[in-house]
């Protein structure tokens, strides 16, 4: 989640500072609601993006299957 919030914000802060150049935001009301719906949709792709790349890589569980997990817990219960 962390990671979701910091990228995020790295790279959804120029693209809503783009965008935001060519829309007609005269009031600080259109210039929060177009950030709202703007940064969402960055949101959500950017968590697509993130939990897709760490179910690919390790994402720090020490790369176990998800099976496998089972299974320890299971003999460690077991003893």
């Amino acid at each position: 989640m962390q990671m979701t919030f910091v990228t995020t914000i790295l790279v959804g802060s120029p693209i809503v500072a783009l965008l935001s150049l060519n829309a007609g935001l005269t009031t600080w009301g259109a210039r929060a609601e177009f950030a709202i719906r703007v940064g969402a949709v960055i949101w959500f792709i950017t968590a697509v993006v993130l939990y897709f790349y760490a179910k690919r890589t390790n994402a720090g569980d020490g790369g176990s299957k998800p099976e496998e997990a089972v299974a320890d817990s299971e003999s460690q219960s077991d003893a």
